[in-house]
Formats: structure tokens, sequence, C-alpha cells
């Protein structure tokens, strides 16, 4: 392996007239297995690009280290083709064998190298892609949210498999699989970029340490500056009542006073002005000491949700419950549970096995209460009872639909566009980004879109399926902690271990 150098590397998006990275400078080994980690819109995705070459840049990238990137790009016209057409498209030279042995590893049986593509699982596509990536060991590997929409299982395959490997570079947001497969950091700050030994939790320490110690100097400084300008005032007063002494005076009020005395006044008021400008010197070290100390610190604020009080303490029931699409083989079986107020129900279970189904099931029947046309397409069997009245906030996994700005999305929803934005601004979404396009949007960035319309519609139920996926870990211990503190009732779909085991009162296993 080598040694991999970026130097002074600057680049933006073209009609852009901000700076993805502005003389951004580091050095990694390409054997390292390395995470790579920040807040959604610094560039993670970005940065993997142009170490493929995909965009022009100034600066330099050098080290000689060849790549290769996941997930692969598949079109339409592709689902036809099998997985063993495609990988050779996808990584020209590579031999059959070479992938069998990493479909092996990651425990794949062969027989789906020679079915359609389009016949695969999300979770076998995944795991056919990687197993086509790592199946040269001359390259550095550049790998973007593998687990996204993965459910547990395929998660903890993917986990394992890539805990036997080195020399990749790891953009996720998951925090177990960081630390269980990541021996070192890239962290892309608000003002630079650091390295770091050690996995995501040794870098948080490490961070929180840092940034403790920062605001307390911070702190600090900012009470000296107090002082030192409340002396400077003080002293300042002083010369300027001093010196308007020395001219001018009352001999019969003040007869102890004579012309000589002018030069004593004149002397005494020289030394407070020195003394000004001494302070002032002072002041003007400590604003250079401080500034800085707070420009790579996280500013995570904190998030408000109002969730509505119900009149009835169970607010969902179902009772042998079977769902299925036309004539179809059901989803599931008999499944009998219920929701009450401020409890946190996760929905488990593979992929395909009906988690988004019953939600929209749910979201049905909510609207034939309303008078609304439901979707109609669920079958559904046995009960199914949604408190009359019940108010719903749902956050769907498709982003595709937004487009056109904040402002207008905001109007069409009937939102309050002041408080939408404020929202979306304590989510780190930057101003910049208010007039643009959403489809332009990191898809990190559309879901905070949703996520902030869903916390600002009151709702006696919170209904989110996989609000998570390409959410920045920040942003995911924003949500934890209002949720925790705000305790609304939820039912949700989010594969995120940590998330689950945080925020989750029960779970509910298809």
């Amino acid at each position: 392996m080598a040694n991999l150098q970026v130097s002074h590397l600057t680049f933006s998006y073209e009609g852009s007239g901000d700076n993805v990275f502005e003389d951004v400078s580091f050095n990694i080994d390409t054997s390292w297995k390395l995470g790579l980690i920040g807040r959604n819109g610094r560039g993670k995705t970005t940065l993997l690009n142009l170490l493929m070459g995909r965009y022009e840049y100034s600066g330099s990238i050098s080290g000689g280290a060849l790549f290769d990137s996941f997930p692969y790009g598949v079109l339409e016209s592709d689902l036809d083709k099998t997985a063993e057409d495609l990988a050779h498209i996808w990584k020209p030279g590579v031999e059959d064998w070479q992938i069998l042995i990493q479909l092996d590893q990651i425990g794949m049986d062969a027989e789906c190298m020679y079915r359609p593509f389009g016949t695969l699982s999300f979770g076998e596509r995944t795991r056919v892609m990687l197993a086509v990536l790592f199946a040269s060991d001359d390259e550095m590997l550049l790998i973007d949210e593998p687990t996204n929409h993965l459910d547990k299982d395929a998660r903890e395959t993917v986990k394992e498999y890539l805990r036997t490997k080195m020399g990749f570079i790891l953009v996720s947001h998951d925090r177990d699989l960081l630390d269980a497969v990541t021996d070192h950091v890239l962290v892309l700050n608000r003002t630079g970029i650091e390295v770091q030994t050690g996995n995501f939790s040794t870098w948080q320490e490490n961070r929180e340490r840092a940034d403790a110690f920062a605001k307390s100097e911070n702190e600090k400084h900012i009470k000296e500056i107090g002082k030192l300008k409340a002396a400077a005032d003080r002293s300042s007063r002083w010369a300027i009542k001093s010196e308007n002494t020395k001219i001018g005076f009352d001999p019969l009020k003040e007869p102890e006073r004579n012309i000589s005395t002018r030069a004593y006044i004149g002397a005494k008021t020289k030394k407070m002005q020195a003394r000004v400008r001494s302070y002032e010197k002072r002041m003007d070290r400590e604003i250079r000491q401080k500034e800085g100390l707070l420009k790579d610190v996280e500013q995570v604020r904190d998030l408000k949700i109002t969730p509505l009080g119900y009149h009835k303490d169970r607010l969902i029931e179902a009772k042998d419950l079977t769902l299925s699409y036309g004539s179809g083989d059901p989803l599931f079986k008999n499944l009998t549970f219920d929701i009450r107020q401020g409890e946190r129900v996760f929905l488990s279970g593979r992929n395909g096995c009906g988690k988004t189904s019953l939600i929209k099931a749910i979201l049905q029947e909510a609207a034939e209460d309303e008078g609304k046309a439901g979707d109609g397409r669920i079958n559904v069997t046995g009960e199914l009872k949604v408190g009359s009245g019940l108010k719903v906030s749902y956050i769907n996994q498709d982003t595709s639909f937004l487009r056109g700005t904040l402002k207008e999305y905001a109007d069409a929803g009937g939102l309050d566009d002041s408080l939408f934005l404020a929202v979306l601004r304590q989510l780190d979404l930057e101003r910049e980004q208010f007039n643009k396009d959403m489809s332009d949007f990191s898809e990190g960035q559309k879901k905070k879109v949703l996520i902030a319309t869903s916390l600002i519609t009151p709702a006696h139920l919170y209904i989110w399926d996989e609000p998570l996926n390409y959410i920045d870990v920040f942003s995911r211990m924003q949500i934890e902690k209002l949720i925790l503190e705000y305790k609304p009732t939820m039912l949700l779909v989010e594969h995120d271990i940590r998330f689950r085991e945080k925020v989750g009162t029960r779970e509910l296993v298809l």
C-alpha cells in the first residue's frame, strides 16, 4: 500500500459561489480502514468523487493509488443482465473466481451471480457489489453508505465482512458500523479536515474533551476581555477628566492650585493614557487568542416538538391482522399489537416482510377515518383500529418528490415558513441552501427537510419510515435527545442499532 497525499485541494460546483473544499491538505495510508465523518453537505461524497477523478479541481492528489467505489451505477436496462455480466462492466479484468471467493466470505450463494440483477433483493445487490469491489487487492476502495435500507441481519453481515477487510474509506453515519470496522477517521470539520487514529467513539471522546476545553478557554477569554474593557473605560474617563482640569480654574474655589500644577496634571494624564493603550493591547491579544477556539466546535442545538395529547391511552389496535396486495401471498398473518400513548415502537424484520406496508395500512385507515380516500391497494383482514380523529405526522422513505425552494415547499404544505427554516438551521442546513432547488440537495439534506416538516406538524402519533438514512451522526444524536425529552408517541422503522437502543420502548417483530 502507499501514502495518499492531498495538497491544497480547492473545489466548487459549477455555478456555485461557495467552495466545498478550500485549500485542504491531508495525508493518509491506503492500507487504513478509514471512516469518513462529517455533517450533511460537508462534501463526503464529493471527496470520494474527487479521488475517483470525476471532477476537475485545483491542488493535487498524489501517491499512485488506484481507486474503485461503491455503489456501482445500475441503469434500468441493467436489471435484466446477470450479476456476472455487470461485474465485468463495473470492474474490467476481474476474474469470476475472485468474485466467488468474496461472495463466500459475505455469505452469498454463487448462483446469485447468474441470476438477473433485478431479481436480487436490495440486500443481495449490496453484497454482490461489495464482493465485486473487494475482488482485487491493488486498489483503495471508496464505500459510500453501504448499509442504507438494509435490515438488521443484512447490516450485521456487511459489518462482519468489512471487519475482515482493509484499505478503504467508508462513508457511513451508522455509529455501530464505524466503531466495528474502522481504525482511523477522516473528519470534515466546519473549517478544515483532521485525521485521527481510532474509531468513531474514540474520536468522539477526544472531540468532546477538545470542545469542552475550547468552550472553557473561550469563557475565560470573554471574562478577561470584559475586565480589561471596564478598566480601560475607567482609565480613559479619568484621563479625560484630568486633562480637562489643566486649563482654567477658580482661585477662590481651588486656592491650592497655581499655574505650575499644569505640568503635573499633564504628566498624570499621559500616564493614564498609556495605561489605556496597555489595556487595549492586552484586549487585542485576548481577542486574538479567543479567535478560532470555537471554529470547529459542532454547535448541536436543541430541537423541539409539539406532540398532541389524545383522549384515549390506546391509539392503534390490531388483532389477527393479515396484509396482502391483490391476490398475492400475505406479507404476514395474524399479527396482534397495540400502540399506547408515550410508546416508541420500532418495527423490525427482514426486508420485504411488510414493515412499510403495515405503515401504509395504518395511514390508509387514518385517511378513511377523516373521510379522505385511502391508498386502497392493501388488503386488510382481521382488525386494524386507528383512533378516531388521530392526527399523524408521517416521514416517507422517498425524497424524490422534493423540488423547488424551501419557501415554495413550505407554502405548498401550509407550513409556517419562518419556523420551518429555523428548525432546518437547527439541523445545520446552511442558509445558502434556502434559495436553492431542493433537487440539488444531498440525500441527507433532503431527509432533514422531511424531519423538519414532521417536527413542526402537531400530531398525536409520529410515524417515521427509515428517517435516518443519510442523516449525519450529529443530527442523529440531536434527534435522540429531542425524543427522550419530549417523549412523543412514535411508530418507527429504523435500522440504526444505537438509535433504537436509546429511544425505543418496545420492538414489534414481523
